[in-house]
């Protein structure tokens, strides 16, 4: 089963074709765009050391996998290795739903689709922050199948504080930046997950909705759009 999870790594990873390419460069623009007119506040990074666990009902990790080959920097960016992604990215997921113990086995796999990690020189209408948009998938076990009707894309932000607001490349190294998306990401994946827990048994909140909303790159996308000068919305 561990093998058959793994081979998921290679079914998920189609190319990012040019035009899917630039939907994703466009979505993520206009998502930070409705941020920015939302507003940010501070958020600590997560730690499921020290969080309580969420109720996901009979949710149990068995499968984890990053897919990160066809991921585009978006912009202004350091350079990071697909390896590197994988790696952070699964350690991150590893550390925060390793801890749950339900009876249903349930296979998770992600790909980056696009990334900015903050750089010194960076102005701060260019990447004040470090991004990147995620597709998430669950797949079910018995018999082995993604539920499509679940999958989403999710926009993952650097925390936010005094450091970040004028440029996390002026005080982090890439690989700090790396871990704090991962880390927010693993978070992001459990508010996704509780919007989805009626899959685990459990009655899925308007609270949870909701919670899970502020991650959607689409919905933020469309805010943005509906948001700007001369919009008809």
């Amino acid at each position: 089963m561990i093998a058959s999870a793994l081979s998921l790594r290679y079914r998920d990873c189609g190319t990012l074709s040019p035009a899917r390419g630039i939907f994703v460069t466009l979505s993520i623009r206009y998502a930070l765009m409705a941020l920015c007119l939302v507003g940010l506040s501070a958020c600590a990074v997560p730690d499921p050391d020290v969080e309580e666990k969420v109720e996901l009902g009979d949710f149990r990790l068995l499968g984890n996998v990053a897919v990160t080959t066809n991921s585009r920097k978006m912009g202004v960016s350091r350079d990071a290795s697909s390896e590197a992604w994988e790696d952070v990215l699964e350690a991150a997921v590893q550390k925060r739903f390793g801890r749950y113990d339900g009876e249903t086995p349930y296979i998770l796999s992600y790909s980056l689709d696009g990334y900015i990690l903050a750089t010194k020189g960076g102005r701060l209408a260019l990447a004040p922050r470090s991004a990147m948009s995620m597709t998430v998938h669950i797949w079910q076990t018995e018999p082995q199948k993604r539920l499509e009707d679940r999958s989403k894309q999710l926009l993952i932000l650097e925390q936010f504080d005094g450091e970040t607001f004028i440029g996390s490349g002026l005080f982090r190294t890439k690989e700090e930046q790396m871990e704090n998306l991962a880390a927010q990401f693993a978070k992001a994946l459990e508010r996704w997950l509780q919007a989805n827990a009626d899959l685990f048994g459990q009655t899925v909140t308007e609270e949870a909705k909701q919670a899970a909303e502020k991650d959607d790159l689409e919905a933020l996308a469309d805010q943005a759009k509906t948001a700007e000068p001369g919009s008809s919305n």
